[in-house]
């Protein structure tokens, strides 16, 4: 990638630590919780936390055959979720490999919440 390519991600796009810990709920299931949230800010969109994948219920998300690509970020994958008879699709997904767009590599192993289906939220 070029520098000139990464500073474009740099001017769109800032990631940080989210700071406190961060939770996510479908229907009044826990999904995640974590304290090492990240928090994407993207030029034109709404920030977005990306929970490690290791503090979130794999068990409940259902890998999907859709994906989409971001000229900023690259490929994500996404996930549905079913809990019970609840279920919601494509409301999960992933940049399993954004190493190719840094500097939005720290969002690799991370999942972010459709807000449309998920409920997440920061403590106080």
């Amino acid at each position: 990638m070029s520098d000139d390519r990464a500073a474009q991600i740099r001017e769109r796009i800032t990631i940080e630590p989210a700071g406190r810990t961060v939770t996510a709920t479908f229907e009044g299931a826990a999904l995640a919780r974590s304290d090492n949230a990240l928090l994407l800010k993207e030029r034109g969109h709404d920030p977005v936390f990306y929970i490690p994948k290791a503090d979130v219920e794999m068990a409940l998300l259902t890998p999907t055959d859709h994906h989409t690509t971001c000229p900023w970020k690259g490929e994500a994958r996404y996930w549905s979720i079913r809990d019970g008879a609840k279920t919601a699709e494509n409301a999960v997904w992933a940049y399993d490999d954004p190493h190719e767009h840094p500097p939005v590599d720290r969002i690799a192993g991370h999942v972010a919440f459709d807000k449309r289906f998920v409920q997440v939220t920061q403590a106080d």
